[in-house]
């Protein structure tokens, strides 16, 4: 990869941390200002936690491709980890979640319109396309995409033990009031998204790769 190609990806994978990560502060300020921001809660969203780890990974794979880093086989699966967490968080979102029902200590409440829209469907799309456009140095095999489970299970794991002892839920289909089938069924069907794009991505930036390079 030459200087220009590295800087080009370099500084769009820097933006795209600076964007996430700024619309996480703009939600926490903004709330903050309302006297509304729950920290324990806040953080403990997928979307806000899969945002922070995405801005993060960006910013360091930004610098480290700049500095001329080979991207090692760790690097790649976690810049895969971001790439479906971050689609799932587009998809279940803007499938299951906008426009429901406010919290009852939250009505009278709007949340920021332009960070809701970047973390959950725009960000989505642009890191899902950066996955597939921008290649790396690594090419992962497809057996080890089980482990961009990991991040997701762990995370799970925390909200159930948390939803349990606590009785509050980030989302509404993982609570068990609602029928421990629904709840068990949800988190079976998202798993299994998990799975099925991450062994999907693998293919298809591997096939966009052979186009570009024509």
């Amino acid at each position: 990869m030459n200087f220009n190609n590295r800087l080009i990806i370099g500084l769009i994978r820097i933006v795209m941390a600076v964007t996430l990560l700024c619309s996480v502060y703009w939600q926490i300020t903004d709330r903050l200002a309302h006297n509304l921001f729950r920290p324990s809660e806040y953080f403990s969203y997928f979307t806000i936690t899969s945002c922070l780890l995405a801005g993060g990974v960006l910013a360091y794979s930004g610098v480290a491709i700049l500095r001329n880093q080979k991207e090692t086989k760790s690097d790649t699966l976690i810049r895969l980890t971001v790439a479906v967490s971050m689609v799932i968080v587009g998809v279940i979102y803007n499938a299951l979640l906008a426009g429901g029902a406010p919290d009852p200590r939250d009505i009278g409440y709007d949340w920021p319109v332009l960070p809701n829209l970047i973390m959950h469907t725009y960000m989505p799309i642009v890191i899902f396309l950066e996955w597939l456009l921008f290649n790396t140095d690594f090419q992962i095999k497809l057996k080890s995409v089980f482990w961009v489970l990991l991040y997701p299970l762990a995370w799970l794991a925390f909200t159930i033990i948390r939803g349990l002892a606590q009785g509050w839920w980030p989302y509404w289909f993982l609570d068990p009031q609602y029928g421990v089938g629904t709840m068990l069924t949800w988190i079976g069907v998202i798993t299994a998204f998990f799975v099925v794009l991450s062994i999907a991505l693998l293919p298809a930036r591997q096939f966009i790769a052979k186009l570009t390079a024509k």
